[in-house]
């Protein structure tokens, strides 16, 4: 089986899987860094490993490899794709991906990262995931789908996800469009919300100097005071992505 294979049948399953998130983002101070996203999919995996592990040969997966690797190699079947879908494929290149699969200890973990050179430029990692599943055809992730709990954070979704370090003060902030909406998309999830009951949203950001201030109550710090945490219900943040909107003031 394939790597992105296996990328696309494992990412387009999160959407029906209990996992664990960790946004981490490590920045220098010009304002440059490293973005990484993990998510554990070890739930998955005991699911239907042999289904995922199945053609993968009998050694565990413990790989490392770039987006834009596995897009050469599908050149011709993604130039078929609409312009806009091509775009969005594109700027996933710049990622890579550590993935690590034992069907023996039921294990599958993803990491994609990324270096950047302003916090503008990070994305939303649900957004680059459904653009991933895209590549099923027409079994893509559709913009609010009610039976995609990730799909209101598609680009042209009900939410919107931005960043920003300026002058020693770091943002994050999400914009729900309708909140009706949102609420439609939660309660429509029904048995499945069960299902991500378990799941944590956990944000790990890292800064070269001590923070000085927080603006949300629930964030933890690092004992040198450089790091905050910040963890939540993967469904407490589905239902309400504003919970997780966060100001950090960075001492001088």
């Amino acid at each position: 089986m394939s790597k992105l294979t296996i990328l696309v049948l494992a990412f387009a399953a999160i959407c029906f899987s209990s996992c664990q998130f960790s946004e981490n983002i490590y920045f220098n101070e010009d304002g440059s860094g490293k973005m990484e996203f993990s998510f554990d999919a070890s739930e998955l995996m005991q699911m239907a490993g042999e289904e995922l592990g199945d053609g993968a040969g009998e050694e565990d997966i413990d790989s490392t490899f770039t987006f834009k690797e596995i897009f050469d190699e599908k050149r011709d079947s993604i130039s078929q794709l609409p312009a806009e879908e091509q775009a969005k494929l594109k700027a996933l290149e710049p990622f890579s991906v550590h993935m690590v699969m034992s069907e023996k200890e039921k294990k599958m973990n993803f990491d994609l990262f990324t270096d950047f050179k302003n916090a503008s430029e990070l994305q939303d990692m649900f957004t680059a995931l459904n653009t991933v599943s895209d590549l099923q055809g027409k079994d893509a992730a559709k913009t609010n789908d009610p039976s995609n709990p990730f799909s209101s954070m598609l680009e042209g979704g009900n939410s919107k996800l931005s960043y920003s370090f300026k002058n020693g003060v770091f943002k994050r902030s999400v914009e729900v469009i309708d909140k009706e909406v949102q609420k439609q998309i939660t309660d429509s999830l029904g048995q499945g919300a069960m299902m991500f009951a378990n799941s944590k949203y956990k944000l790990n950001y890292h800064f070269p100097r001590r923070v000085k201030s927080v603006s949300n109550d629930k964030a933890l710090f690092s004992a040198d005071g450089k790091t905050v945490i910040l963890e939540y219900g993967l469904m407490d943040y589905l239902a309400d992505p504003e919970i997780m909107n966060v100001e950090i003031v960075l001492e001088d």
